[in-house]
């Protein structure tokens, strides 16, 4: 048997903004956006594979009061890049929104962002 994790899901506000932020400013590719009669299945993956995320409209009290707070105010998603410096520069001139300046650790070069909801990811190249 072989398994992975193919989607991961992150609750939005609106289906439109969230594409618009995670395609134009984020640099994800739009996988897929279909209508489903009331709601819509939308996609986005960064340009290097891996897991897409599933952007999931809010419907219900509970999962409005999750926006932008789905690991409780830790790094929750981990964006890898091979080229940090240009997509830190292409990232912050697109209007990220990164929490701290660049830095060098063992591991590799990390910056934490928040998306346009707050979630925190780290930008990261490793070693």
């Amino acid at each position: 048997m072989s398994a992975r994790i193919g989607l991961v899901t992150l609750v939005v506000r609106d289906y439109d903004e969230a594409i618009a932020w995670y395609v134009g400013a984020a640099g994800f590719t739009l996988v897929e956006d279909t209508d489903q009669g009331g709601k819509r299945w939308v996609t986005v993956a960064p340009s290097g594979g891996g897991p897409r995320l599933l952007l999931a409209r809010a419907t219900t009290p509970e999962q409005v009061a999750r926006i932008g707070d789905q690991t409780g105010g830790r790094v929750g998603f981990f964006l890898h890049t091979d080229a940090f410096d240009a997509d830190h520069a292409r990232m912050a001139a697109a209007g990220v929104r990164f929490l701290e300046a660049p830095r060098r650790e063992p591991y590799g070069s990390v910056a934490v962002f928040e998306d346009l909801y707050g979630n925190r990811w780290d930008l990261l190249e490793q070693r």
